[in-house]
């Protein structure tokens, strides 16, 4: 389809724009918010975004685009693109290279196709809606794994350093007290999203995210035949928000714990 072309061709274009700063002399790092010195953007997300705006807006010049350094589509629109240039900007300043660019197309608020593109490594997850997900152009299906006591798990940590992230802990805590086999940060929400996809994790959450962050991986979850709802159990809508995707068997287990110790306005 055509929107799942425009999306590849334009990851790659905002992955070769990554790829050259990673590791390299041009990376300027700045804060986004003065007092929070992990919170970090760096022009390499800029650039990225321009370009992915710039391709986007070449073939749908009348589509919105919801993206993290400044495009505020609307969440319902009839067309919107929602763009992560760089998820996993930390990783990329310390040279890990486990970092993504996320692409998503949802028509009237709802997923039609997404990719997710990890540059450093050249891997590929796509998804469209009833079509099934693919990692390097290969179908992908999540785990078969019925018990908690049979799965990896994956977690996200927001930038907030107080309550969310001992609320997280404490989630932590509980899930291994069901004896999984244990737990992943590896902190880019995308490619969590995506290794559920793959069947390499069985649940993943994470207490607060941005829709840029989960738009495209949500479709991949669901797609290879897993779930995805916020961390209450409910419908997950395009907007900040808890996410929890799973296998679909897990759902019921994980989202137990990942409730019971979600915050009261979470």
């Amino acid at each position: 389809m055509r929107e799942l072309e425009l999306a590849k061709h334009a990851a790659a274009a905002g992955g070769e724009i990554l790829t050259k700063y990673f590791q390299g002399d041009l990376l300027e790092a700045r804060q986004k918010h003065a007092a929070k010195s992990y919170d970090l953007v760096s022009q390499a997300d800029i650039e990225s975004e321009e370009t992915i705006v710039r391709l986007i807006r070449e073939s749908f010049p009348d589509h919105e685009i919801l993206a993290e350094e400044g495009q505020h589509g609307a969440a319902d629109a009839e067309h919107l693109w929602v763009v992560d240039p760089l998820d996993g900007t930390t990783n990329f300043l310390h040279n890990i290279p486990h970092y993504a660019v996320s692409i998503a197309y949802y028509r009237s608020g709802q997923p039609v196709c997404g990719v997710v593109y990890n540059p450093s490594r050249n891997e590929w997850y796509e998804a469209v809606s009833g079509e099934g997900a693919r990692f390097q152009d290969n179908p992908i299906h999540v785990a078969k794994h019925q018990q908690l006591d049979e799965a990896l798990v994956g977690i996200g940590f927001y930038y907030d350093r107080g309550a969310m992230m001992q609320a997280t802990l404490d989630a932590m805590r509980s899930l291994f007290e069901q004896q999984i086999h244990g737990i992943r940060r590896f902190g880019t929400a995308s490619l969590d999203l995506a290794q559920v996809a793959t069947g390499a994790l069985g649940a993943y959450f994470e207490y607060e995210l941005s829709p840029w962050d989960f738009a495209a991986g949500r479709l991949l979850v669901k797609e290879a035949g897993g779930h995805v709802t916020d961390c209450r159990g409910d419908r997950l809508e395009l907007r900040k928000s808890s996410v929890l995707a799973s296998n679909t068997l897990l759902h019921p287990a994980v989202q137990a714990i990942a409730s019971r110790h979600l915050l009261p306005d979470g």
